[in-house]
């Protein structure tokens, strides 16, 4: 056999043979054991998510290295390579480690390639290497070669074993010490997936090429100048020309015939002369005469092996990757540096902001129904106002994917119209209201709410007047104090007198359950493009020039570095891949750790799911809202994405992926609540005690009407 293994010799202390040799081994008194394996245990049980108990049960090992006089103890296998490759996710998941992980590479020229094979060993892209070059490390080769002065005079081959073996005991590595030649190259090929080719020989470039393409193996090359990866996937193409048929009509078995001067003209046609970098190229004119060699740099051999791990990524898992050449060239890029932004000052405080004031009382009642809540600020009303009535229309062009069916724009205006009646009330002009629903959209006001303004009053809704138009949104944590007995009958009594029905949850376990729930479904809202897109737009930064609609960044409650991760949780990008990994549980944290901090859950629902229902429900879960404020309490909606859709075909419109997921969640909160199978939830609120919000949700005029 030409080609040898490489390794450390791995020992079982539970095998007797095994234990032998280790016993022989600790009775020599110039061999060291080095026993670091409980640091190696300590770092297992940390891995998330927990390994399972046969990973952790893994027998250990002990690494014995002959080169260096020393047995290490490690992990098992299993546990050894889930340790050490841990790092890698996700940028590598644990499916693609796998299968990268049975790779078998073959590297030719360890001069370069060195640099190349211990990039691919500690990125755990093979399960074989095979190392083939027949020269030895010299002086001259430690300006790129990772070698000491302790390995010069060995094999360069044996050398960069040594070190993947110190890096991976369990690696398996085999060493063609003579180098590939006409006679060891069936050898050398037999079996590989893929080879590296760095050797210097122009003959063996092209032997090693027409070999592979036999055997349809595909070939990758870095060369040291301007970063320039080459592929040749003869996997896919296996008529294709070697070296990209830039050796023309040559007949390749005459160049190991050429002298050196010969070979000139093919080399530069094959390097591409003319792309050479200015230093690159004018050395080759001084080679033999000021240079003994053509120059190659640390960093630029570093680079060529960033490119190949990333060229056999892409084969390995069988993405795109076609045969070509691209350069890489770091010094152009640099010349071209752009200006980052500098600002880093957190957003600006928040401006003062008023209700706005608008003249008469059809004015004050219009003023007081925009005050109302919408999802995501969205206002989807249009209110006009005359001496004698005021309307509010419902305006459908402001919805939204969540907004299934209109039903969260008539919760909205349901709202909008009890604020409409507390200032009516206020202003001793509540008469009565009428609710108008076009069920065959013939006038494309799908419903309308018509408060007519006469004289009369109601001291209830009247006394709301001021703590209405305080009503704010809260995201600040807050804690879960508990809601005394008193304010919980109140806001019981509070929905029923809107039509609705409270149902609150108060009990740690159960507000603990819906705070998993509600965040789950919140990750599916990150991870559906749709509804991301949707989220991501509703946002509004310092200095948005369209501030009057949407959330308010700074109404997140969140820290200056948070505000900086929503940077990442905004790109689509982002979202994409965690989608395609089924992972992302850490997008809505931020919603189940508010949840937990809740004293209570509270869900109004209704015995309808007409839009006038709902409507209906928005005043009952504006009246609860207001309530809970006067009684000190915070208030933030929370609802589920999945709380307005009402059968499968709705859930699958949400969010097609994870309509199977949003059922299951939509059944458990239904069960969790005790919600009967005719009630129709309208809005979930979190209550805690906290301070005030920081920022106020503005309003826009523009849906006011005066007549």
């Amino acid at each position: 056999m030409t080609i040898t293994s490489f390794t450390a010799r791995v020992l079982d202390a539970a095998d007797p043979a095994d234990n032998a040799i280790l016993e022989r081994l600790r009775a020599d008194p110039v061999i060291e054991f080095i026993d670091h394996l409980d640091d190696q245990r300590e770092d297992l049980l940390g891995l998330l998510p927990p390994p399972d108990a046969a990973l952790v049960g893994e027998p250990s090992r002990w690494a014995y290295y002959p080169w260096r006089r020393t047995v290490a103890a490690v992990l098992g296998p299993r546990a050894f390579r889930a340790v050490r490759l841990d790092r890698n996710r996700n940028m590598i998941t644990a499916e693609e480690q796998t299968r990268l992980g049975g790779l078998r590479i073959g590297v030719v020229g360890l001069s370069v390639g060195h640099v190349i094979a211990h990039t691919l060993a500690a990125q755990g892209m093979c399960g074989e290497l095979r190392l083939a070059d027949f020269d030895r490390i010299e002086l001259s080769n430690l300006n790129r070669v990772p070698a000491t002065v302790l390995d010069v005079g060995l094999n360069k081959a044996e050398v960069a074993a040594r070190r993947i073996a110190e890096l991976d005991p369990y690696l398996q590595v085999r060493v063609l010490s003579v180098g590939v030649t006409a006679d060891t190259i069936e050898e050398f090929l037999d079996g590989l997936d893929i080879v590296v080719d760095e050797c210097d020989s122009l003959d063996m470039k092209a032997i090693l090429r027409e070999g592979a393409r036999d055997r349809r193996i595909p070939v990758l090359m870095a060369t040291s100048d301007r970063g320039l990866l080459d592929v040749e996937r003869f996997d896919l193409e296996p008529q294709r020309p070697i070296l990209h048929g830039l050796l023309g009509n040559l007949d390749v078995a005459l160049l190991s015939g050429m002298s050196s001067r010969e070979k000139v003209p093919h080399m530069l046609r094959i390097l591409e002369a003319e792309q050479l970098s200015p230093r690159g190229a004018a050395s080759l004119v001084e080679i033999d005469h000021t240079l003994s060699t053509w120059p190659q740099l640390a960093r630029d051999v570093v680079l060529g092996a960033t490119a190949i791990a990333e060229a056999v990524c892409r084969i390995g898992l069988g993405e795109d990757l076609r045969s070509g050449r691209i350069r890489l060239d770091v010094g152009s890029a640099i010349d071209h540096l752009d200006e980052t932004e500098m600002s880093t000052d957190p957003p600006s405080p928040p401006a003062d902001y008023s209700d706005p004031v608008l003249p008469g009382r059809s004015g004050v009642i219009a003023a007081a129904a925009i005050r109302a809540p919408s999802a995501s600020n969205a206002q989807p009303w249009l209110v006009e106002t005359g001496p004698d009535v005021v309307t509010i229309r419902l305006a459908p062009e402001h919805t939204s994917t969540l907004d299934v069916g209109l039903r969260a724009s008539a919760i909205a205006l349901g709202a909008a119209l009890f604020n409409a009646k507390v200032a009516a009330a206020s202003e001793r002009v509540l008469g009565p209201v009428t609710l108008h629903e076009d069920l065959e959209q013939t006038e494309g006001i799908p419903l309308r709410a018509t408060l007519h303004l006469r004289a009369g009053t109601d001291p209830d809704l009247a006394g709301l007047y001021r703590p209405m138009l305080a009503r704010e949104t809260n995201r600040r944590l807050g804690k879960p104090h508990p809601i005394a007995g008193d304010t919980i009958e109140l806001l019981h009594t509070t929905a029923e007198k809107e039509g609705a029905r409270l149902h609150l949850l108060t009990r740690p376990d159960d507000i603990a359950r819906a705070a998993t729930i509600i965040a789950a479904s919140d990750r599916t809202r990150y991870l559906t493009p749709r509804l991301h897109a949707e989220m991501v737009s509703e946002l509004r930064w310092p200095g948005d020039p369209c501030p009057d609609a949407g959330i308010d960044v700074r109404s997140l409650e969140l820290e200056p570095g948070d505000l900086a991760v929503l940077d990442i949780l905004r790109r689509p990008d982002v979202m994409a891949q965690l989608a395609q990994w089924d992972a992302g549980s850490a997008l809505a944290e931020d919603t189940r750790r508010h949840v937990l901090a809740s004293s209570a859950v509270a869900v109004i629902a209704v015995p309808g799911d007409t839009l006038s229902d709902y409507a209906r429900g928005g005043s009952a879960a504006e009246a609860v809202w207001i309530t809970a404020q006067q009684r000190g309490l915070a208030v933030q909606p929370t609802s589920p994405i999945f709380l307005y859709a009402n059968d499968v075909d709705e859930l699958t419109e949400l969010s097609m992926p994870f309509a199977g997921a949003l059922e299951e969640l939509q059944m458990e909160f239904r069960q969790l609540v005790r919600l009967p199978a005719d009630a129709f939830p309208a809005l979930v609120l979190r209550l805690a005690v906290g301070g005030s919000a920081s920022v106020r949700s503005r309003r826009s005029l523009d849906r006011i009407c005066l007549l």
